[in-house]
């Protein structure tokens, strides 16, 4: 999976990193003094290091928690995202990271105390519930069995019932969440396209099959799923569409999904034009497409009536209060 680890001095006794050294003891161990220092050097190819990642072990110093994006996520309220991680291990030719960093190498801060003490000045500073997003920078669960993230959060969560945490991800590694207790303000929300556009644009993700399967034992054990179908992409007609939406919805109790939104394809313009130039034979990046605001979307001719077509279907499986539009 990676090709060294490196790690900060600053970090260098922390349990996790000593734990994270001993397991990938055959691979280089290289100290540095700030991760920056690797991640953030200029003339990386992002394409080429993508076959090769190495793991950086770092703190994280400075804000830890930001408020999350407006119309991202399911609570128009008071909401927040936290990134414990820099970068994926999957490699979506339609994410937005490829063009935000310079490194496609994984950043782990491995203070989770300091975020946690971070979440609990949000909480006290606010009123009613609040929404964490994990996963906006990362995949929460996919590198679980390395970083424990969820054994650390899920139970620190479970304490703050006035506090909810969305695990965003495509991975399958459940194990850890399946030993422990549900937490009923702890919602795993799964990501999906369609067959034919995972298989074209996910590489080294789960198959649906996978991810389905893994859901299903989630939810029958207890905890609160919710799905994501994002990006939505005109290459998928709306048969596929319905497909998928009946696959999952056979295999899911549909009454007790927490909540399922749609997503557009979109990207920061200065983040498209990066991945543009990564990917410039990329098909998927020479449709149309349409600025906004600064952000990219690919044109999709009527997309109202689309839109609303395929919300159709998937009402036909979902309480559509439980449905919204992500628009960030």
């Amino acid at each position: 999976m990676f090709s060294a680890v490196y790690f900060e001095s600053e970090v260098r006794d922390h349990p996790r990193t000593r734990a994270i050294l001993e397991r990938y003891r055959e691979l280089p161990h290289i100290e540095c003094e700030r991760f920056g220092q690797i991640f953030n050097r200029k003339a990386q190819n992002f394409r080429m290091q993508k076959q090769y990642p190495a793991l950086i072990l770092a703190r994280k110093h400075g804000r830890k928690v930001l408020p999350a994006p407006a119309g991202y996520g399911f609570e128009a309220g008071q909401s927040h995202y936290f990134s414990h991680m820099l970068n994926c291990i999957y490699d979506c030719r339609y994410c937005f990271l490829q063009g935000m960093y310079r490194s496609a190498h994984c950043v782990l801060f491995v203070n989770f105390e300091d975020f946690a003490d971070s979440i609990l000045q949000s909480i006290a500073a606010g009123s009613g519930t609040q929404v964490f997003y994990s996963g906006y920078d990362c995949d929460s669960l996919a590198l679980e069995p390395v970083s424990n993230f969820a054994e650390f959060f899920v139970p620190f969560f479970a304490q703050h019932p006035r506090a909810v945490l969305e695990l965003r991800t495509k991975s399958t590694q459940i194990s850890g969440l399946l030993q422990m207790a549900p937490a009923p303000n702890c919602i795993v929300a799964m990501s999906f396209t369609t067959e034919a556009c995972a298989k074209r644009w996910e590489r080294d993700v789960p198959s649906i099959e996978k991810r389905l399967k893994a859901l299903a034992r989630l939810q029958e054990a207890g905890w609160p799923v919710a799905i994501r179908f994002e990006p939505l992409l005109p290459e998928a007609d709306q048969k596929a569409y319905a497909s998928l939406f009946d696959l999952i919805f056979r295999r899911l109790d549909a009454g007790r999904v927490h909540s399922t939104s749609t997503g557009l394809f979109r990207m920061p313009a200065d983040y498209f034009r990066n991945t543009l130039k990564l990917y410039p034979d990329e098909p998927l990046f020479a449709r149309e497409t349409r600025t906004e605001n600064g952000i990219v979307s690919l044109e999709q001719p009527n997309r109202e009536a689309w839109l609303a077509e395929l919300e159709e279907m998937l009402f036909r499986h979902i309480d559509p209060a439980s449905y919204y539009r992500c628009a960030n």
